[in-house]
């Protein structure tokens, strides 16, 4: 199994996460608090009470673990092409796969990466969502004093199952869409690159942008039963299942609610994927 891809998707899956962790700290509170009346409203708030720091709530965390899960997507779908197809990725672009295998390759992908990525996203989400400013005097402290500290309370409030609460959310988000994100990011390469050819680094970003704008849109309702149902042990609302989380959360808000976020997603979206796919594909050019 080459490695490779692994350390590609880790280094590429870093650069993304810095570069988009701020939308999708928005992202998050958009979702799961009812406070901010859009998204830029949500963006003044988290400045004037928590100062730029705020936007950057829970990522530490993400950079040593999320960005080792983006490395389980990339090196995941990479080799179960080559088990599909007996190709290596610098062979694929004068042997190309079929867009079926491609979309195999990447639910396998997202469907590792989801199982890993639970109780790491957990922990994320939480990070994301305390308002309170850094420690002020008199100020309250904030529930989680970190990433280590936030595990250790959920484990200790809510069991071992706490740490995987929207697990399943978080399953049937990632396999399927990222089917969809590979896709199309194979599909817009071909159209604007000659055949047996590499893509130039400006189709690389093009397709890698709208690769994940294609995806977060296919994701976004079950990224919101995935935050909220993460939530609702925080806020010691239960949810009798991923189902009764999207029969509530229509009913209290209307069905516009699974769309929440969308906007901030997209907007994220382009730059991450762009950045992502283009040093992935640089990093394994290189190597190659």
């Amino acid at each position: 199994m080459p490695a490779e891809e692994f350390v590609a998707g880790w280094i590429s899956g870093a650069l993304g996460l810095v570069l988009g962790h701020p939308f999708d700290t928005v992202k998050v509170r958009l979702q799961t608090q009812t406070t901010y009346r859009g998204i830029v409203d949500c963006m003044v708030k988290t400045y004037r009470h928590e100062s730029l720091l705020g936007f950057f709530k829970g990522m530490s965390f993400p950079i040593a673990s999320i960005a080792v899960v983006n490395s389980v997507l990339f090196g995941v779908y990479s080799n179960a092409l080559l088990a599909l197809t007996a190709t290596s990725h610098q062979e694929r672009r004068a042997q190309p796969p079929s867009y079926t295998h491609v979309f195999i390759a990447g639910c396998t992908g997202g469907f590792l990466q989801a199982y890993c990525l639970a109780p790491f996203d957990l922990i994320k989400v939480r990070l994301q969502n305390q308002t309170e400013p850094r420690a002020k005097p008199g100020s309250p402290p904030p529930r989680y004093r970190g990433p280590v500290h936030c595990a250790a309370s959920i484990f200790q409030a809510e069991g071992p199952r706490g740490l995987f609460r929207g697990a399943w959310a978080l399953t049937l988000r990632d396999t399927p869409t990222l089917g969809i994100y590979f896709v199309t990011y194979e599909w817009l390469c071909r159209q604007f690159t000659p055949d047996g050819q590499t893509p130039s680094s400006g189709t690389v970003l093009v397709a890698g942008g709208f690769a994940g704008i294609t995806s977060w849109v296919a994701a976004t309702p079950l990224d919101v039963i995935k935050s909220r149902m993460q939530m609702a042990g925080l806020k010691q609302r239960a949810y009798g299942g991923l189902l009764d989380c999207m029969v509530s959360s229509a009913r209290q808000e209307g069905l516009g609610v699974f769309f929440r976020g969308l906007t901030i997603n997209s907007a994220r979206a382009f730059p991450v994927n762009a950045v992502t796919f283009l040093s992935y594909e640089h990093l394994l050019l290189s190597w190659g």
